[in-house]
C-alpha cells in the first residue's frame, strides 16, 4: 500500500487514444446523473446546480432534495460502482463495468426506484453531435479501470491546484465543479460586470440556458480530456466576452499558446506533467491568463484580488480556530 501512494504523488501519464473509449462511456453515465441533478436541484445562477465534484473516491453529485430527505449519487472509482445512498439509509450500487448505455440508464433508474427515488429525466445527451437517447444506445462500450483511475487521479491534482488559484480572488468566483456536458472541470471568475448577450449554440443546449450561463463576464479556465476532433488531453483559459488583444498576451509557460480556433488559451497536459513542478507550471498557466483577461477587458483588480496567505500562516494551525 505504501508504494501504491508513494506512485500515486506522481501525475498519471494520460494520452488521449487510451483514455477515449473508456471516458466515452463515463462521459454519458455522468450526464445521466448530471441530469438527475438538473431535474432535482432548484436552478441557480450559471447552471452550477447541475455540477458534479471531485472526491475522495471519484465524483459526486453531493446531496439532493427529494420526497422523503436527500439523495446523493457517487462515482466510486477505487470500487468501480456507481453508489446511491438516502438520508432514509437506503443504499443502493450500479457496477462500472463494460456494456451499453442503455443497460446503464436502466440499472441506475431501477435502484433509484428502489430507495423511492423518482426522477423522470430529458434522456438525450447534452452538448454532443450525433446524440443518441440513453435508453436506446445499444453500442457496446468499453471500460478499463486503469484508464479511469488515471484519469480521475488526474482530476485530483488538477482540482487541489484549481482550488489554491481560486483562493487568490475575492470578487464572484465559482466553485471547483465538473460540468458533464462537456466533461471538464472548471473555476470562473467573475468582473461583476453585465455581458453582451451570447449568441453561441451547444447540441441539445437551449439558447436561453447558455445566455444565462454567460450573462456576466467571465475569466474561465479548466481541464478537458479532448475530443476526436482535438485529441490533446488540455488545460484551457478563456475570457468572456473575448476581445482581440487577449490572445496577445505573453503567459506561462513556454508550452502555452492561443488557439484562435478555439478562442482560448491551451496548454497541453503533459507539458505539465512532465514538468519539474506540475503544481507551480499550472499555477503560472492560470494565472497568467486570468492577467490577459483582467487587463485587456479592463477588470478592477484591486477590488477583485485578495492575498490571505497571512492568515494560513498566523492562524492555519491554531486549535482554537
Amino acid at each position: 500500500m505504501k508504494g501504491r501512494l508513494l506512485k500515486q504523488d506522481k501525475w498519471p501519464v494520460l494520452k488521449f487514444d487510451d483514455l477515449k473509449g473508456t471516458l466515452g462511456a463515463v462521459h454519458l453515465w455522468t450526464q445521466i446523473v448530471g441530469k438527475i441533478r438538473l431535474r432535482k436541484m432548484p436552478w441557480l445562477n450559471h447552471s452550477w446546480h447541475v455540477t458534479l465534484y471531485v472526491t475522495a473516491n471519484g465524483l459526486s453529485s453531493g446531496s439532493m432534495p427529494y420526497e422523503h430527505g436527500i439523495f446523493q449519487m457517487d462515482f466510486d472509482f477505487h470500487q468501480h460502482q456507481l453508489v446511491i445512498t438516502a438520508s432514509t439509509g437506503g443504499r443502493e450500487t450500479v457496477s462500472l463495468a463494460p456494456g451499453t448505455v442503455a443497460d446503464f440508464y436502466k440499472a441506475v433508474i431501477t435502484k433509484l426506484r428502489a430507495l423511492g427515488i423518482h426522477a423522470a429525466i430529458y434522456t438525450t445527451p447534452s452538448e454532443l453531435e450525433g446524440a443518441i437517447p440513453f435508453e436506446e444506445d445499444h453500442a457496446q462500450r468499453p471500460y478499463d479501470k486503469q484508464q479511469m483511475e488515471n484519469y480521475w487521479q488526474a482530476l485530483v491534482r488538477v482540482h487541489n491546484v484549481l482550488t489554491r488559484f481560486r483562493s487568490g480572488f475575492t470578487g464572484k468566483n465559482s466553485p471547483v465543479h465538473f460540468f458533464w456536458g462537456a466533461f471538464d472541470l472548471a473555476v470562473t471568475r467573475f468582473s461583476g460586470k453585465d455581458a453582451p448577450l451570447h449568441q453561441g449554440a451547444a447540441p441539445n443546449m437551449p439558447a436561453a440556458v447558455m445566455q444565462e450561463s454567460y450573462s456576466k463576464e467571465v475569466s474561465s479556465c479548466g481541464f478537458w480530456p479532448g475530443s476526436e476532433q482535438y485529441p490533446h488531453v488540455a488545460f484551457y483559459s478563456y475570457c468572456y466576452p473575448g476581445n482581440e488583444a487577449f490572445g496577445q498576451q505573453p503567459v506561462q509557460p513556454e508550452a502555452a499558446f492561443y488557439s484562435k480556433e478555439m478562442g482560448e488559451y491551451l496548454l497541453h497536459y503533459e507539458a505539465v506533467q512532465q514538468a519539474d513542478n506540475p503544481e507551480e507550471t499550472l499555477l503560472a498557466f492560470l494565472q497568467s491568463t486570468y492577467e490577459a483577461c483582467a487587463n485587456t477587458a479592463h477588470w478592477d483588480r484591486k477590488s477583485l484580488e485578495c492575498d490571505l496567505s497571512h492568515l494560513e500562516n498566523e492562524y492555519g494551525c491554531y486549535k482554537q480556530i
